[in-house]
């Protein structure tokens, strides 16, 4: 019992991980996350699954950008963070891609990738475009940049029902959520995870299971 309840505390702490020196905030984790006791999945369980959120933000071709429409049934990966981030960030985006060379086609073409800053202020639209290029260069669908007002961040994460950046924009969630073609997401990524449980989660994901 007590190896789980340790468990248990790493997942509740990786959740709220940001990449600022500062400590994180002491509020819990919206989403709630458990390990897969030999379920289908190698990243964290949700639970309950969470819908597709809605949100419109500006890409970073400073174009209006609806992610639930956009990104309708199709399998998207979804992160919050920004670009001058010294580790969380660069490491999730190239665990993603690594993940992504390792799938099969026509899966590696279907996945979008979807990067929201948390640093509106520093983080515009040619800063952010030329940090993902540092990512998915080789591969055949880039991954989406999206920037905003604060207050549009903010909502975004809301919405996507993880924890709200704070140390200006510093400080926030570590989840990589995986959404289904069915519009729901029932597993996400946090510190610990390898590019291997991604790619063997994707197949799954996509077959609905």
């Amino acid at each position: 019992m007590r190896r789980v309840h340790a468990a248990l505390l790493a997942v509740v702490a990786a959740l709220t991980a940001g990449c600022s020196s500062a400590a994180p905030s002491a509020a819990p984790p919206v989403l709630s996350a458990s390990p897969t006791a030999a379920g289908a999945y190698r990243g964290l369980q949700l639970d309950p699954p969470q819908p597709r959120p809605t949100f419109t933000l500006t890409d970073t071709s400073g174009a209006r950008y609806d992610f639930a429409a956009r990104t309708r049934r199709t399998p998207t990966l979804l992160f919050f963070g920004f670009t001058h981030c010294p580790d969380i960030c660069p490491t999730t985006l190239a665990d993603v891609a690594t993940a992504l060379r390792g799938v099969p086609e026509p899966l590696r073409s279907s996945v979008r990738v979807v990067f929201v800053t948390t640093d509106p202020a520093r983080d515009t639209g040619p800063v952010i475009a030329a940090w993902l290029r540092n990512f998915d260069e080789d591969l055949p669908r880039r991954f989406t940049g999206l920037t905003g007002t604060v207050a549009q961040v903010e909502a975004a994460q809301a919405a996507a029902r993880v924890p709200v950046a704070t140390d200006e924009g510093q400080t926030h969630s570590a989840q990589l959520l995986l959404y289904g073609p069915d519009d729901y997401a029932r597993v996400s990524y946090v510190g610990g995870s390898s590019p291997d449980d991604l790619r063997q989660d994707l197949p799954t994901v996509v077959k609905g299971a």
